[in-house]
């Protein structure tokens, strides 16, 4: 197993094992890494100059070659919440000399528009190295507390991360080469580190595609051989178990993105006879933290992890952080390298001398029958009002918003009864399962 490499200014290759291991796949073609460093090297002779290419590839093999041509070439990826145009113009206009890198073309094109060739082009060398404090990555926040906020990557964090979820999921395959399949995509820090640095930085299969329906799951999952490694999100996974699909053999689940339920833990590992290890992390911290969420409710840190409880949040050290990053979770500390969460200090509430949390407000919404999907927040004060109303979106079908609001009001105090509870077809998650405040927002205006 390779050894957590310390932070430095030493040279890390760009990819690891020999030249003829198998390092991506689906369901028509196989690529070993020799093929693999050939198209870098030729990719990374096309890209135009500029010092950040926006990384747009849906592919998962074509993000990995664009990802590692823009390294090669010294410039930094620019890794977008989502595809939305104006979220790209966004990053765009906040990063100097930035174009946009893709394979399947957006509608409208953004600036600076550049598609990577069908055929990708092969150029022969060794696998290059990259200094471990250059700043390969910049990955955002998806938005769910407010604005995307912009964190920055060097090769040497993503080497160092990359050994200690390595050490934190190896023994679910043991000896072998898993092959990875995700749902997630790649431009998301967890997509990033599962299923796209793994492959790269230990030995490991990536799958090319990101299926979305249960049944596209099954068959990326069929295309490749086993061990198997379903990389996903607790939306994802609940639609699996409730779709009844038969998967392929799996040497284990990885869940992150959301908090993940006890009961869908069980259930999956029941309904799919393998192992659902849900991971922590952030796009700020990268993953730190494991657990088996079907028979522990506590998380242990991944080597070297140390917490430090603040009194509004937590400081997260870990080898691959440059320096300590303060999260908003609240967490108990447990001895031998465990905790438990407690939640997080902006989902708290006091309204009127009351206290509540607005993760146990929406959970108590989500037990009401019939009720498939909710959200509860705190809006912004108004005009004259020191404290913001608690309003909350809804999916339920087949009920009345005033029988909800009824339900509710049986077990809830008053003070925090959502006001509006607005009723709507779906929520506006987005491609991990998280809900962007700004979306959230307009829905309970209306609009959309």
């Amino acid at each position: 197993m390779p050894a957590v490499h310390p932070l430095s200014s030493s040279l890390h290759p760009l990819a690891v094992g020999a030249p003829a291991r198998p390092l991506a796949a689906s369901a028509a073609w196989r690529v070993d890494l020799a093929t693999f460093v050939e198209h870098v090297r030729g990719v990374a002779a096309l890209l135009p100059p500029g010092r950040h290419a926006v990384n747009l590839c849906e592919d998962r093999y074509r993000f990995l070659v664009g990802f590692c041509a823009v390294a090669l070439r010294g410039q930094v990826n620019l890794l977008p919440p989502s595809r939305a145009p104006a979220v790209v113009a966004e990053v765009q206009q906040r990063h100097a000399q930035a174009w946009c890198l893709g394979d399947t073309a957006p509608d409208p094109l953004p600036a600076g528009w550049f598609a990577l060739p069908e055929e990708l082009p092969r150029l022969p060398g060794e696998i290059p190295a990259l200094d471990a404090a250059q700043l390969v990555a910049i990955g955002f926040t998806s938005g769910s507390t407010g604005a995307p906020a912009a964190n920055p990557k060097t090769w040497g964090a993503f080497v160092t991360s990359t050994a200690q979820n390595l050490q934190a999921l190896a023994d679910l395959w043991g000896e072998r080469t898993p092959s990875v399949v995700a749902t997630v995509p790649p431009q998301h820090m967890y997509g990033m580190e599962m299923s796209v640095l793994l492959p790269l930085l230990a030995p490991a299969v990536l799958h090319a595609g990101r299926p979305f329906f249960p049944q596209d799951v099954a068959q990326a999952l069929a295309d490749v051989p086993a061990p198997r490694l379903l990389v996903t999100t607790p939306v994802h996974l609940k639609a699996l178990v409730e779709s009844g699909v038969a998967l392929p053999s799996l040497a284990g689940i990885v869940t992150a993105t959301a908090p993940l339920p006890p009961p869908l833990a069980e259930a999956a590992e029941a309904r799919f006879a393998t192992e659902v290890r849900e991971v922590f992390g952030s796009t700020e911290t990268c993953i730190f933290a494991r657990r088996r969420t079907a028979c522990e409710q506590a998380w242990t840190l991944l080597p070297g992890v140390r917490l430090e409880p603040q009194e509004d949040g937590t400081l997260v050290h870990a080898p691959h952080l440059p320096e300590a990053v303060l999260l908003a979770d609240l967490v108990e500390l447990l001895p031998e390298g465990r905790f438990l969460l407690r939640g997080r200090r902006a989902d708290l509430l006091e309204i009127a001398g009351k206290r509540a949390s607005l993760g146990d407000l929406t959970r108590r919404l989500l037990a009401v029958p019939g009720v498939r999907d909710a959200v509860m927040v705190q809006l912004d004060p108004e005009p004259g009002q020191a404290v913001g109303r608690i309003a909350a979106l809804v999916v339920a079908p087949e009920r009345e918003e005033a029988d909800i609001l009824r339900e509710l009001r049986a077990g809830m105090d008053p003070v925090f009864l959502p006001r509006p509870l607005r009723r709507v077809e779906c929520l506006p998650r987005n491609e991990t399962g998280k809900l962007p405040r700004d979306a959230v927002l307009a829905l309970l205006r209306g609009e959309g």
